[in-house]
């Protein structure tokens, strides 16, 4: 199956999380740097799941991205459209040759990608 370009009509940040030391106190904290900025993606809403967790409503809505394939994903990156946090469950290669797209199954308003 080939992917069209026009299919990608959105753009995604894809960041790496980076532990940096605070110079003067010492403290380790969390910092998400950009790796790949503006990747021509397909973002298609999958779900919307009501649950309670800790006596607080919270919601979890999965979706599909697909983006054209490229070396260095890691499930440890998140994804990042118009301020929108999503955190990829995985990164699965097309099934014909395995080097044309990749698709990502993502869960966003859970952990914000942390």
């Amino acid at each position: 199956m080939a992917l069209s370009a026009g299919r990608l009509r959105h753009r995604i940040d894809i960041q790496r999380r980076e532990q940096v030391q605070d110079p003067v106190t010492g403290a380790m904290t969390t910092t998400w740097v950009t790796e790949w900025a503006s990747v021509p993606a397909a973002i298609e809403p999958l779900s919307v799941r009501e649950f309670l967790q800790s006596q607080a409503n919270q919601s979890e809505i999965s979706a599909r991205v697909t983006i054209r394939y490229r070396e260095g994903l890691k499930p440890t990156m998140r994804l990042v459209h118009k301020g929108r946090v999503y955190n990829p469950a995985g990164f699965l290669q097309d099934p014909d040759s395995g080097l044309e797209y990749v698709t990502i199954p993502v869960t966003e308003g859970v952990n914000d990608g942390e």
